[in-house]
């Protein structure tokens, strides 16, 4: 690679890595594994880096990059975790309901499959469009709209559930009672109290 082509690469890094670490780590929840993530992903891409003809599109490259070795990293990885009912208590400090919401975010993300997840990270984080979206992950754009209905489905469909055994766990009944129900309770105790 020429010395003009490492110069480049290297201002490139330098003026870009803070955005494209919040990238890495919207895809991978541990910071330290984010690091890890991005910087695979910049060797990967260095070798590259004088093919890339339009700098411009050089996100949507190391995006892509970073993707794959996710990919790659989730299919070789060793399934001795166990997963558990009951995540332990984190202690509580100023914003902690913004911790919780962004915690409990990455950790429903972990229930969609790896394509799933880099569509929602590149559409909803990342506010890429459809067809940004499509080119990055190399699919067409009826695809990345699909894989987002059905992802969208599945958390909307897992934090239901959560909800349900959060509710189930406190004693308070799963079922919301329906209107008609409750206008029929409330009549009820008027007539009580009369």
């Amino acid at each position: 690679m020429a010395q003009g082509e490492v110069l480049g690469f290297e201002e490139y890094v330098r003026t870009r890595q803070d955005a494209l670490l919040r990238s890495a780590r919207r895809l991978v929840p541990d910071p330290v594994d984010a690091q890890d993530l991005l910087q695979t992903a910049l060797v990967r891409t260095f070798g590259r880096w004088d093919g890339i003809a339009d700098k411009s599109l050089a996100d949507a490259y190391l995006r892509r990059v970073m993707i794959n070795t996710r990919t790659e990293w989730w299919r070789a990885r060793k399934l001795d975790e166990v997963p558990t009912e009951q995540l332990p208590d984190a202690s509580v400090d100023d914003g902690a309901e913004q911790r919780a919401d962004r915690a409990l975010l990455m950790d429903v993300l972990g229930v969609l499959a790896p394509k799933q997840r880099s569509v929602v990270v590149l559409r909803h984080w990342e506010q890429m469009s459809t067809e940004e979206t499509a080119a990055a992950l190399g699919m067409s754009a009826g695809t990345v709209k699909s894989t987002l209905h059905r992802a969208l489905a599945r958390l909307r469909q897992e934090l239901e559930d959560r909800a349900a055994r959060s509710r189930e766990a406190e004693g308070t009944p799963a079922r919301i009672p329906s209107q008609r129900n409750r206008r029929h309770d409330e009549r009820g105790r008027e007539r009580c109290a009369a």
